[in-house]
Parts: structure tokens; sequence; C-alpha cells
């Protein structure tokens, strides 16, 4: 059968299936559900764990070899079987389908196919798998799932969040769940159980370290122009790759672009497009703001400057990427120095 990543814990708690197949292309859910799957196995005397990894060269009759041999610490065996491609191709498929026939109930096999391609999703093999236990699919969390899936965790940890503290994480973390449960854990260090306000949020992850790439946009935005220079000037100090300060500004510059055009129907459709884009409350403001003092014009010239410092990032075009850079912090944040042409 096929289950959801949220229920397998429960399912576990049934009985461990004699194969179970996890796939997908979010790693870190695949390496959480990989992880439930090792520990259940040893809570039910599964101590000895076999991996066998397949690659272009696998010989498939070791799958049939490590079902056959005795263990030599445990009389129970967990054989993980490791799949580095899209396919397994026939004698693979082939090799799945005579072990999942007959498994033999001093074994269970775990499958890890992080790269399964989709149309492999509707091989026969597949079906035997399924047939035979559990196949879970994970997939990336995005928009309100990832809100979902961090309150969780955040509550998961003890902590209270207060609104918007879930959504304010999940911009942040841009779809890294990875990145997601080590600022969860940070808080918890941090704050220990209990509420935790959008306002301890922001201090925390300010104090995480002296100079912070989401502080360029935000500095720009509240048009802090002198601390928005320093904020660049600690970035490429410390070496921060320019591409990354070019996504927080490029991201911003965009989403401010469709705010003026969606501002051109009035107020009312502007709160819409900020809502529908999930912009916090505390941010709203100073976009507002910002969207006062840069016309539309202005913010197509700044697209044109993020598209010109990614050429010279990428060493397309002459020019120091850093100075592009901080002309478009510089004019976000209301600078009125002229821009140079694009």
């Amino acid at each position: 059968m096929r289950i959801p990543f949220p229920q397998l814990a429960t399912h576990l708690k049934q009985g461990l299936p004699p194969v179970v197949m996890l796939c997908g292309d979010e790693p870190y859910q695949l390496g959480e559900a990989a992880s439930q799957v090792r520990q259940a196995a040893r809570a039910l005397g599964f101590a000895e764990r076999e991996i066998l990894e397949v690659d272009g060269h696998f010989d498939w009759s070791l799958l049939t070899v490590a079902a056959q041999s005795l263990s030599l610490f445990s009389n129970l065996k967990l054989i993980e079987l490791r799949l580095a491609s899209g396919k397994i191709g026939r004698e693979g498929g082939e090799a799945v389908r005579h072990y999942c026939a007959q498994p033999r109930p001093e074994n269970r096999l775990l499958i890890l196919a992080p790269n399964l391609e989709y149309q492999e999703l509707q091989a026969k093999w597949i079906q035997v798998v399924e047939r035979a236990g559990v196949l879970l699919q994970v997939k990336p969390l995005e928009g309100q799932r990832l809100v979902e899936w961090i309150g969780q965790r955040l509550r998961e940890r003890g902590l209270k969040p207060g609104p918007e503290v879930a959504a304010m994480l999940a911009e942040r973390v841009e779809g890294n769940l990875l990145a997601a449960a080590q600022e969860v854990d940070k808080l918890v260090l941090i704050h220990g159980a209990g509420p935790l306000t959008a306002e301890q949020l922001g201090r925390a992850i300010s104090d995480s370290s002296r100079y912070d790439l989401f502080d360029v946009p935000d500095a720009a935005l509240a048009g802090d122009r002198a601390r928005m220079h320093r904020i660049l000037d600690g970035l490429a100090a410390e070496g921060t790759a320019e591409p990354l300060v070019l996504w927080v500004l490029a991201r911003e510059v965009r989403l401010l672009t469709r705010a003026a055009f969606a501002a051109r129907s009035g107020p009312r459709a502007l709160e819409a497009f900020l809502s529908a884009e999930r912009v916090w409350q505390n941010r709203q403001g100073p976009m507002k703001s910002a969207l006062r003092r840069l016309p539309p014009a202005r913010l197509r010239a700044l697209l044109g400057h993020c598209a010109r410092a990614d050429r010279q990032i990428k060493g397309q075009e002459a020019g120091e990427a850093w100075l592009t850079l901080a002309v478009i912090g510089d004019t976000l944040a209301g600078g009125e120095g002229a821009l140079p042409p694009s």
C-alpha cells in the first residue's frame, strides 16, 4: 500500500512490514522516514543491518544472497537496498519481485530510492512492493503545507508559536526542511519550552550572526540606507557569496514589482495580494512605504540591474557586482542616485 509521510509513525507502531520502500526528492523527510524504519526494526530485534549499494554495475544476485544468508550477530536482519539510479532495469525489477514473492520472516527489506523516476512508479515491480509491504513517496513541502509542518515541529519541541511565527520561519528557510529543523532546535535552546512570539523569533534570527542576508532587504524596505550599506559591507568582508545577496535583493524587487501592479487596482487589491503572498504583518508596513517611494518604472529598472549583477557575477559583463548590488539596495532604501543604464 502507499501511505503519506505523516502516517508512517502510526503505521510502524502496528508492525514492520516485510518490505518498506521510500522514494522522493525531499531529502530531509526521506532521511527521517528511513530513521523511523531503522528504529522500528531495532525495537523488534532486527539488530543487524546489511547495506547493498546499487549502481550501474550491481550484481542483483547479491540481494538473494543477502536474503538467504544467516546473520552473524542476530537471528533477524534488516537489508537496506540503496538505489542510486532513477531506474533499476529488467534484472533489478525481477530480483525485487522474486524477493517480495516469498519474503523471509527473519528479514526486513528497506528500499531507498531518492532519485526514482516518476514513470518507474508505474512499473510492475513497484506494484509487487506495494502488495508485499508499504511504499512512501516524500514530496517537497511548499506554501501552507510547509507552514503547517514547521508549526507542528515547533509544538512537538514544546514551543507555543504565536500568529505568523511559522509563516515567518517558512519564508526564511525557503522550503529547506533541514534548515527549518535546525532553526527550531536553536529556538528551543534559546527560549526553552513555552510561548514564542514573532518579535522573539525576529530577535533570535537577528542574533544568530553579526551580518545576516535577510537583514539586507529588511533594512532597505525600512528606508535605512546607512544600515543597509553596513550590512552589505559586512557580508562582503565575511566572504558571503554574491549570488546569495543577489537572490535576497532580486526576490524583494520582484515581489515589490508585482505588489505595485496589484496596487494599481486599489488598496483592497494590494491587501489581497499581500495576504495571498503570505507577507507577514510586520513587513507589510515597510513594503507599503517602499511602494510609495518607488514608482513602477524605478522597480522595472531595478529588475534590469538585478540581471546586470547576475551577468557580472558570471563574468559575462564587465563591472563590480558588489557595486551593482549596493546600488540596488540603496535604491530600494530610497536613495536618489541615478541608476546607470542597464
